[in-house]
């Protein structure tokens, strides 16, 4: 592992532990002001759903704290590629609203600029 890799993957690291704690300033630390995360779903074809900036993150992760609870990431892999970083993962949790359960593998492609994470689209698998 080169410096900038290492670098970057302390990076993802903070990133990551503040995205499971739901710690919105956490997050915000790690990225860009004009930060990007494409959701893996979403009404906007084909897109998923895109949240821009500050506020819009706060948006995404109060959404998420009322729609999904126990989330556990596992199985985790990490691949560095000139600006990017791509992370493949299991994720399993309950869905709120009906109790039931999830256990889905994903996808993650990030791009860094000037240390800080520009962006994060998410790929999940779907389940029928």
């Amino acid at each position: 592992m080169t410096k900038s890799d290492e670098a970057a993957m302390d990076l993802l690291r903070r990133f990551g532990k503040a995205f499971n704690r739901a710690d919105v300033d956490g997050i915000l630390a790690c990225v860009t002001d004009d930060f990007v995360w494409v959701q893996a779903t979403g009404p906007d074809a084909p897109d998923g759903c895109i949240r821009r900036g500050a506020e819009e993150v706060r948006q995404a992760i109060a959404e998420r704290a009322e729609i999904v609870r126990d989330v556990r990431f596992s199985e985790t892999e990490v691949h560095f590629a000139a600006d990017r970083i791509i992370g493949t993962f299991r994720a399993t949790g309950t869905n709120i609203a009906d109790g039931s359960s999830y256990d889905v593998r994903g996808v993650d492609i990030y791009i860094v600029r000037d240390g800080l994470i520009a962006s994060k689209d998410s790929y999940w698998k779907q389940i029928d």
